[in-house]
C-alpha cells in the first residue's frame, strides 16, 4: 500500500520507517527543508535506538522517501497520515491545533482518488470531525474518509512498540476506512495484536485516557514515597506489594523526580481543558497535574536539605537531564527544574548526559558541561542521579568518591541499593526509601 506521512518528527518518522518495514511504500513530508536533507543523507533528526538502521535499511530498499512537496505523495496514496506537533497553546494550555487544520488544508487541494486521512497526531476530542470539515470545505467532490489512529510509542523503545505493539486503536466511521486501516496493519496479525475498532472520537479519548491514568499512576507512587520518607518504609516494596495485585499491575510505579516529556505534561494539560469545556472537569488530573509541576522543584530542594540546607557557593554534579533514558529529548525534563531550584539557591552546575546536552544547551544557562560521569564528578560537592541512563548503573564508587569533594549522592531514581553506597562511604539520599535525611533542613526550605 502507498502511505503519505505528512510530519517527519517523532511519531512521523518512526511511523514511516515501521510501515515502510512492513513492505508498504512510504512518503514523509515536512515543511523543514534542512531537516529533509537530513534524512536524505542518512542522518536522524532525533535520537532513537535502532532508527537510523531501520531507515537507511527501507531507503536503501526504495520503500522509505523524503520530500518537502505534499502535492505528489498525497495524490498517490491509499492513506495519507496527519503527524505534527500539537503543542500546548500559549495562555491557555488547549492543544494547538494550527498544525494539523494546516495539514488537513494542504491534504484537502492534493487529494485524488479515495484516500483515508488518518491522524496519528495526539489530539483532542473533535478534531477528526474539524479535519473532515476543513476537507469537505475546501474539496466537495474529494473521497476521502477521516480515521483517528493514536500512537502509543514510548520513547526508547518506539520501534518495538510500534512492531509489537499491545494494542491497536482505529477510530473510523465508514467500512472503507476500516478496511483500508486493517490492510495496513495486516502484518501485526502475525503478532496477534488486538486490534480495537471503535468511533473516531472514542479513538481520540483513548489515548489521552492512557496518557492520564499512566501520569496518574507516577504522581500515586511519588506520593507514597513521600510518606515513606517520613513514616521509615520503602517505597519500592510497597511497590511490589501492590503492583503483585493484577488489578493495578506494575508498570509505572517507579518513584522518582515526576514525570516529563513530550506526553504526559502536554497531554494531561490538554485533557483538562477538554474536560472543562465540556462541562466535565477532572479533578483527579486536576490534582495530578499540579502534584507533578510541584514535586520537579521539590527535587531541588531535597538536594539543598541533602547538602546541609544550603548549596550557595557549592559545585553540584548532574547526571542525566533527558526525560528519560535512551532519547535526546528535553521536553519538560525534570532535570530543568531541579537545576533551576538549585541555581536559585547560589549552586554551580556540572552537568553529564549521554544525549541530551546538545538540547540542553538551548534550555540552560550558567551550566557547565563534562565529557564523562567522572569529569562530571570531580571536584563536586554533591552528586544528583536524575536519569537513570544504563551507564550511570555500574558506576566505579571507589573513583567517584576520591573524585568527589564531599561523598554526597542524591540519587532520584533509586539506581542504587543504600546498605551498598553506605558500605562504600557516601552519604546516600534516595526516594521513598529510609537513608536518615534531615528533613528539618527540607521542611524550613520549604517553607520559604
Amino acid at each position: 500500500m502507498r502511505v503519505a506521512m505528512i510530519g517527519s518528527g517523532y511519531v512521523g518518522l518512526v511511523s514511516g520507517a515501521c510501515f515502510a518495514d512492513f513492505g508498504h511504500e512510504v512518503c514523509c513530508v515536512d515543511v523543514d527543508p534542512a531537516k529533509i536533507a537530513a534524512l536524505q543523507a542518512g542522518r536522524m533528526p532525533i535520537y532513537e535506538p535502532g532508527l537510523a538502521e531501520l531507515v537507511a535499511k527501507n531507503v536503501r530498499e526504495g520503500r522509505l522517501t523524503f520530500t518537502t512537496a505534499l502535492a505528489e505523495p498525497v495524490a498517490c496514496a491509499d492513506a495519507v497520515f496527519i503527524a505534527v506537533g500539537t503543542p500546548s497553546r500559549r495562555g491557555d494550555g488547549h492543544a494547538d491545533l494550527s498544525y494539523v487544520h494546516q495539514a488537513a488544508r494542504d491534504i484537502a487541494a492534493a487529494l485524488r482518488g479515495y484516500t483515508v486521512v488518518v491522524t496519528k497526531s495526539t489530539v483532542p476530542v473533535g478534531t477528526g470531525d474539524e479535519v473532515e470539515r476543513i476537507i469537505r470545505e475546501a474539496r466537495p467532490d474529494a473521497r476521502f474518509d477521516v480515521a483517528s489512529n493514536p500512537e502509543f510509542l514510548r520513547e526508547g523503545a518506539a520501534i518495538a512498540d510500534f512492531k509489537r505493539p499491545d494494542r491497536i486503536v482505529i477510530g473510523a466511521e465508514s467500512e472503507p476506512a476500516v478496511d483500508v486501516m486493517t490492510a495496513l496493519y495486516r502484518p501485526l496479525y502475525l503478532n496477534q495484536a488486538p486490534l480495537l475498532v471503535t468511533s473516531r472520537r472514542t479513538a481520540e479519548l483513548t489515548k489521552y485516557a492512557a496518557n492520564a491514568f499512566l501520569a496518574t499512576k507516577i504522581t500515586f507512587i511519588n506520593e507514597i514515597a513521600d510518606l515513606c520518607e517520613r513514616v521509615g518504609a520503602n517505597v519500592q516494596d510497597v511497590a511490589r506489594g501492590i503492583g503483585l495485585d493484577n488489578r493495578i499491575g506494575s508498570k509505572f510505579l517507579h518513584a522518582g523526580p515526576g514525570y516529563g516529556g513530550s506526553c504526559f505534561p502536554k497531554d494531561t494539560l490538554a485533557l483538562i481543558k477538554t474536560a472543562q469545556d465540556y462541562a466535565a472537569p477532572i479533578r483527579l488530573v486536576e490534582t495530578v497535574a499540579s502534584v507533578n509541576e510541584q514535586r520537579k522543584r521539590a527535587m531541588g530542594r531535597k538536594v539543598i536539605a541533602a547538602c546541609g540546607g544550603s548549596v550557595r557557593g557549592k559545585r553540584i554534579a548532574i547526571l542525566g537531564l533527558t526525560f528519560k533514558p535512551n532519547t535526546d529529548d528535553m521536553r519538560d525534563a525534570p532535570s530543568l527544574s531541579v537545576i533551576g531550584a538549585l541555581q536559585d539557591g547560589g549552586a554551580e552546575i556540572r552537568a553529564y548526559d549521554p544525549e541530551g546536552m546538545e538540547a540542553a544547551k538551548a534550555l540552560l544557562s550558567g551550566v557547565g558541561y563534562a565529557g564523562d560521569p567522572y569529569a562530571c564528578a570531580e571536584g563536586a560537592d554533591a552528586l544528583v542521579i536524575v536519569t537513570e541512563w544504563d551507564m550511570f548503573r555500574a558506576l566505579d564508587l571507589t573513583r567517584l568518591k576520591s573524585l568527589l569533594k564531599a561523598p554526597v549522592i542524591v540519587d532520584l531514581r533509586n539506581v542504587y541499593r543504600p546498605d551498598d553506597m553506605k558500605q562504600n562511604g557516601f552519604q546516600y539520599h534516595s526516594i521513598g526509601r529510609p537513608d536518615g535525611l534531615d528533613w528539618s533542613n527540607y521542611q524550613s526550605i520549604a517553607a520559604e
